[in-house]
This record gives C-alpha cells, sequence and structure tokens, in this order.
C-alpha cells in the first residue's frame, strides 16, 4: 500500500514541536490526506489472493500508464542490451550507463515475472531466495562448483562461496582480518568491485562493516538483482570511461575479488580512480590474478609498480590475495613511475562523479588528513557526528544536528502514526531519493534495513559527509532512471523530490512509471510530496 502525505511545506513542522493547534484548515487537509491514502490504496495494491501478481496500471495526469509487455520483466531502461550493443567496447564503454532519449523511452510499468512471491525476510534471504522470483539459472550452472549458488527445489540457495573463497566468505574474511582491522569500529564502509552475488558484503554485515557491492550487467546478467534479492547492499554500475558515482575518500577499504579490472591498463586510469575512492589510510585488497598468477608476472610486477608510484604499503601477500595501505597523510607526490602521473590541477573536484570522465592524474583532497582512517571517528561514534565535509554547505555543522534532530522526530511518527513497518521484517531494503546529510538513514539505522541514500549529481555534494558518518549511497539525477533492477526495493522515501524533478527536462510520466518498476509487489511507496508535485503525479 502507498503512504503519502502531503501536508503544504508550513505544516510539515507540526508533528515535531508542541501540541497541534486544531483549526478549520486542519480538518480539511485531514479529510484529503484520508482521501489521499485510499486512492494510492486502491491504484498500488494488488490482491494478494493471487500469487501471481496481475499487471498494474498507475493513474497519471492525462491518462494511465499501462503495463510493460512481459518480454521486459527486467527491464533496465539506461543499460538495455539492446543499445548498448552497438556502441563501443573502448574501455568497456558500452556496459556503462546510456539512457534512452525522450522519443526511445518506455513510459510502461513493468510487471513481475510468473510466479512472483513476496521475498524471502531477512536475514533467511541471505541464504536463500525463490527461485520464481528471478528465474535464472546460468549462474547456478556456472558457479555453482565454487560456491556462489545453487538450486534446490522452490529455491536459489547461497552458500557464501566465492570464486576465490570456494569454502566460504566466513574463512575467507577471518583470513584478512589478520591484516585488516575488520571488527574494531575502524573500518566500516568498503567497495566490492565486480562482486558476484554478494556474499562478501553480505557476511561483513556481522561485523557491522557496510559494503557497496557493484558489478556490470553482463553474461551473468542478474548478479546484482540476486543479490539485492537476498536483501545486500548492491548497485548496477561499470567502471569504463567515466567515475564512479561516489565522492572521493568514500570507502574504507577497496575489494576485488577476482573482478578481472586492468588497474595498470590506460596509464593507470583505473588504480587512479580507485585510489580516488579509497580513504587516506584505507586498504586495497585485491584477490585472484595478477596477483602472482600463472602467465600474469608481468601485470603482477605492473601492479605493484603502480601501487608503489602512489606511496602504498605492501601489507601482506597471502596466496593469491594482495593487500596495500593507502599512506594516512595526503603528502605524497607520484613518485617516477613510468604511467605518467601527475597531481590533477586545481580545476579538477575530486568530489565530482556524474557522468564524469576518468582522470590520468591523481586528485588532490583538500579535507584528506581530516577524514583519514585514523582520524574520522570509529563506528558507531562516527554516525551522529558531522565532518570537515559538512563545511560544503554554510553553517554545515549547526545543519547537520538540525537534520539529524528532524528526521528521528519524523520518523518517530512514521512508525507510530502512519504504521510504516520500519523495524520489521516487511522492509529491508530502502532507498532515500533525496538525502542530504544522511538524516533519515542515522534515524533508522537500529532497524534491520539497509539504505541507499541517493544525493543529485550537482552541488552541494553533501554525499561525502553520508560516508563519512559511515553510511553508502551514489549520486544520481532523477531526471533518468536509476540503475537497479525492477523489484528490487521495499521502501522509497523522499523529501522535497519535485525539486529535483521539476522542469521541462523530467516528464512527469516518465517518473511516475519508473519509480513504482523498482518497489517489491506488495511493499511501501513512501513518499513526502509538496502539493505541487502531487498534483502533477496523481491528477
Amino acid at each position: 500500500m502507498g503512504l503519502l502525505s502531503s501536508l503544504p511545506p508550513h505544516r510539515r513542522g507540526a508533528f515535531s514541536g508542541g501540541g497541534w493547534q486544531w483549526s478549520f484548515l486542519d480538518v480539511v487537509w485531514g479529510v484529503f490526506l484520508i482521501a489521499v491514502v485510499v486512492f494510492l490504496a486502491l491504484v498500488f495494491t494488488p490482491r494478494r489472493g493471487d500469487p501471481i501478481l496481475t499487471t498494474p496500471s498507475v493513474a497519471r495526469a492525462g491518462g494511465t500508464v499501462p503495463p510493460c509487455a512481459a518480454s521486459e520483466v527486467d527491464l533496465l531502461p539506461c543499460e538495455d542490451p539492446r543499445r548498448s550493443s552497438r556502441l563501443s567496447r573502448e574501455m568497456n564503454y558500452y556496459r556503462e550507463r546510456h539512457c534512452p532519449t525522450r522519443g526511445e523511452a518506455l513510459a510502461c510499468l513493468v510487471p513481475p515475472p510468473r510466479g512472483y512471491r513476496i521475498p524471502v525476510p531477512w536475514p533467511e534471504s541471505l541464504h536463500k531466495i525463490w527461485h520464481d522470483n528471478m528465474p535464472y539459472g546460468k549462474i547456478a550452472e556456472r558457479k555453482g562448483h565454487q560456491g556462489w549458488m545453487k538450486h534446490e527445489g522452490s529455491y536459489f540457495i547461497f552458500p557464501g562461496g566465492g570464486t576465490m573463497f570456494p569454502d566460504g566468505a566466513e574463512q575467507y574474511i577471518e583470513k584478512l582480518s589478520q591484516y585488516v582491522p575488520m571488527k574494531t569500529g575502524v573500518i566500516r564502509t568498503g567497495l566490492d568491485m565486480g562482486c558476484g552475488v554478494a556474499s562478501f558484503g553480505g557476511f561483513l554485515l556481522k561485523e557491522n562493516i557496510m559494503t557497496l557491492s557493484f558489478a556490470p550487467r553482463d553474461s551473468h546478467k542478474s548478479q546484482i538483482q540476486f543479490a539485492l534479492e537476498r536483501g545486500v547492499p548492491a548497485f548496477l554500475l561499470m567502471l569504463g570511461t567515466r567515475r564512479l558515482p561516489f565522492p572521493a575518500q568514500s570507502f574504507d577499504f577497496v575489494h576485488c575479488s577476482r573482478c578481472l579490472i586492468p588497474f595498470t591498463a590506460y596509464n593507470g586510469s583505473y588504480f587512479i580512480e580507485a585510489d580516488r575512492l579509497l580513504r587516506h589510510g584505507g586498504y586495497l585488497i585485491i584477490s585472484g590474478p595478477p596477483v602472482r598468477w600463472k602467465n600474469q608476472e608481468k601485470e603482477w610486477d605492473e601492479l605493484q609498480a603502480m601501487a608503489g608510484a602512489l606511496c602504498y604499503k605492501l601489507i601482506t601477500v597471502d596466496g593469491n590475495t594482495a593487500i596495500w595501505k593507502k599512506p594516512a597523510e595526503a603528502s605524497c607526490l607520484p613518485n617516477q613511475n613510468g604511467f605518467g602521473l601527475d597531481l590533477c590541477s586545481t580545476d579538477y573536484d575530486p568530489d565530482e562523479a556524474w557522468y564524469f570522465k576518468l582522470n590520468k592524474c591523481v586528485s588532490k583532497i583538500s579535507v584528506a588528513e581530516e577524514t583519514a582512517i585514523g582520524s574520522i571517528l570509529k563506528w558507531p561514534d562516527r554516525l551522529s557526528k558531522p565532518s570537515a565535509r559538512a563545511s560544503v554547505i554554510n553553517n554545515g555543522a549547526n545543519l547537520f544536528e538540525v537534520d539529524s534532530q528532524k528526521w528521528v522526530r519524523r520518523v518517530s511518527y512514521y512508525k507510530k502514526s502512519l504504521g510504516v513497518k520500519l523495524g520489521s521484517t516487511n522492509i529491508r531494503n530502502v532507498m532515500d531519493m533525496n538525502a542530504f546529510f544522511g538524516g533519515f538513514a542515522a534515524a533508522i539505522i537500529s532497524d534491520p534495513v539497509w539504505v541507499m541514500n541517493v544525493v543529485p549529481g550537482q552541488k552541494p555534494l553533501t554525499l561525502g559527509v553520508i560516508y563519512d558518518r559511515g553510511l553508502i549511497g551514489v549520486y544520481h539525477d532523477w531526471c533518468e532512471p536509476f540503475s537497479t533492477y525492477p523489484r528490487t526495493y521495499d521502501l522509497i522515501h523522499a523529501d522535497a523530490i519535485d525539486s529535483l524533478i521539476s522542469g521541462p527536462i523530467s516528464g512527469t510520466s516518465r517518473y511516475t512509471s519508473h519509480i513504482p518498476g523498482v518497489i517489491v509487489p506488495f511493499s511501501n511507496i513512501f513518499i513526502l510530496f509538496s502539493f505541487h508535485l502531487f498534483n502533477l503525479v496523481s491528477v
């Protein structure tokens, strides 16, 4: 069922202050709100008696959004192989985001697959999911012997293995913990590049480590879809010609387990990007080729030379796993090397990463030492304190505190007055479409959920503050579809989203048809619209 608060701006603070002062206008708005809830219940709630979801349509300005064809069950508008197959293969450009033009976009609602069921609840979903929710057996057939997943009856089972850790992610994590402080609160955020079905990130959750796992839509097709169905933080993404959509100094460690990224190719562009994302004092972990790999001695030597050029310290080489530590200070200039490395000019903002071409220079971080491992607070203390990057906006530290307090009050209202089932097994994957400083995610940190915090890719770039808090997120422009599979989020939350999608570029039909598609059927859409946008969407 959908929930929507359409209170006008001057009323939004009424729930958080003192006693409510009822007036005639309050009664009018109360009746209106009830009508809205009934309307959305009729629109978004399918029949629970039928295990096969009926094909929906949603009211919008000028008519209804029709259902898509059954063949579009896993529609990814910006990662569509029918379009990408015509593009250049150079640096995997064709696997990056390439969104349809207005004339190409399908304005329809994606249907669920036949036999779709309500997902297995967390934490059971980490180990098994319904087969019919994504009936794709290619990974189980190709990778079952490596412990990725297997098909058993009505389920896909996830033993927790991976190509470089067929005996299980937990055993692999124990090995890494000998060299990386994974159990002390020093390490909180991680990036898993080429993650498979994200068992590594899933089992790190036990250590209070939030790992954002990513992989492209490739020959395995649905590995990120499996990860999200399991309730593991994951994102559809390709490291190709552009920066990844995260700010500099986001992650306490960067991990690659047989991700096959050629880190030293293209004058080291991919290593430089990993360096941009890795916090000073953080750890780079590479398992598999080319680390001590047969017939890849040259590539292994180049990888070590690249790390040395950026003053990384080699902590260990354990079998085919290498671990480096990035220097804690920002004073290391690229050493003499064969890669042509140099510092970027001051014109380059290391935090800009929305459709931003990869650099062949090393970014200089202005707040590197304040946000380095060892300087930044340990988890969970870092969650409640504004970092140095809050100064990206005027009076940022004070706004951080105000935002945090506001969302504690609002979340309490969501749960007690609106009945949003945060804290239950009904909700696991959550998206905040306009996250600002991540106050909403911080307010529900004790609930069994994870939150994808989305920040617009234009300034002010507050996503760095979110990562400094120990939360995760991405840059995005809501005039385009989000890079995720249909049916992957249990709850979508948005505050003042109209400021991000209004104007001639953002067609309302494109917005309304895409957002319901990424919601799990029988789930929640909870949106704080402005009255203006409510009129646009539901008339």
